[in-house]
């Protein structure tokens, strides 16, 4: 089965496939949808899904927005229009995942010391 990040690329490389047309409007609700039939058929979210779902607060941080607004909005607030908002997505979407492997390996560093200061 694909996973969330691979689906992602995916939808990077051939947008209008997936969405009809190259739109961060379109690709919330094709996520919504995949999300949404996921958990109808009972399947269990993956590890990438959960941490994915740490976009929106990511996107937050990132541009200091403090009120309630969905990260595609908040993506389109700063893009010239529905397109640009999708491209600006797949670059801040890899900077997410930067970011998370970069926590990670950080929390790693900061397990090895601690386990060998014990």
């Amino acid at each position: 089965m694909i996973d969330i990040y691979e689906l992602i690329e995916k939808i990077k490389k051939r947008p209008s496939m997936y969405l009809g047309k190259p739109s961060i409007s379109n690709l919330r609700a094709f996520l919504a949808g995949y999300n949404f039939s996921r958990r109808a058929m009972n399947i269990p979210e993956t590890e990438q899904e959960i941490r994915f779902g740490n976009f929106q607060e990511w996107i937050q941080n990132k541009f200091n927005i403090t009120f309630s607004q969905s990260w595609d909005n908040i993506i389109i607030f700063y893009s010239e229009d529905e397109k640009d908002a999708l491209n600006q997505f797949f670059d801040l979407f890899e900077e997410f995942r930067k970011n998370l492997v970069n926590q990670q390996q950080s929390s790693d560093s900061e397990e090895n010391i601690s386990s060998s200061l014990v």
